[in-house]
């Protein structure tokens, strides 16, 4: 059975800008998994941090249990993410573990550290899968299956200078909209933090905006989410696209101008 596996910085990140996309692989009959780098611990301006990390990984289990996903543990704490040989090593096991024909992880640059620190963790864990030399931790088999690395659309649809991005490839998820939402909501805690810190209103509605948005972009899809290829070198054929090969009509190469 082929496999997907989300790799997010915080516990919500996942449900944001990659959920439609992992639900459309699962009703495909692939088997789905989620990391979540970080525990969450920060996301809170009432709990302290133990207790917001423990209500935090209470919600993303929630949430992976209803996407019949396989949920693994977190390792860093908020902002605590960092390009270490530690952590590449853990980010390793985790694909190792997983076997993945598709990797979904963060933009490479987006409008803070953790998420770009995130995917090049992801990209070097994922690279290093099939070096028989290299251990991971804990220590798991190689494999050198051919893996396809997409990179999301950033938090806001732009660069951390306001540039707007645009993706190689949308993903049609109108038909799994509601499940993507209802997993988002799981993170119930995050309504009240994202209001207090972000003034963003309510975090179901901002969602909601930004895969309409996108969508609209399409001239085709009502919801959407976008996607960018990694280069193919360490992972796989350069014409490698299995979202392409899966999605059929729910995947199309972006409109240009």
């Amino acid at each position: 059975m082929p496999s997907a596996l989300a790799i997010a910085a915080h516990p919500d990140d996942i449900e944001f800008v990659m959920a439609g996309t992992l639900l459309l692989l699962k009703e495909a009959g692939w088997d789905i998994h989620c990391l979540n780098v970080t525990d969450g611990n920060m996301g809170s301006t009432v709990m302290n941090a133990a207790q917001t990390a423990r209500v935090r990984s209470k919600e993303a289990q929630a949430s992976t249990r209803l996407m019949g996903a396989k949920w693994h543990a977190p390792f860093c704490p908020d902002l605590g993410v960092f390009y270490t040989e530690k952590n590449i090593r853990l980010v390793c096991a985790v694909v190792r573990e997983a076997k993945p024909t598709v990797i979904l992880t963060h933009a490479l640059a987006d409008y803070m550290e953790d998420h770009m620190i995130t995917a090049r963790l992801a990209v070097s864990g994922a690279f290093a899968r099939g070096i028989p030399n290299y251990r991971s931790t804990p220590q798991r088999p190689p494999t050198l299956d051919p893996c396809v690395i997409y990179h999301a659309m950033p938090h806001g649809q732009c660069t951390p200078t306001r540039v707007p991005v645009t993706p190689e490839i949308c993903v049609d998820t109108t038909s799994v909209h509601t499940a993507k939402r209802e997993a988002l909501a799981c993170h119930q805690s995050q309504k009240q933090w994202l209001d207090d810190t972000q003034g963003m209103d309510s975090y179901l509605v901002t969602m909601d905006t930004f895969s309409r948005r996108l969508g609209k972009q399409t001239r085709k899809f009502t919801h959407a989410e976008g996607w960018t290829r990694h280069l193919h070198f360490g992972f796989g054929a350069e014409e490698d696209d299995p979202l392409r090969d899966v999605l059929g009509r729910k995947w199309m190469k972006f409109p240009r101008k």
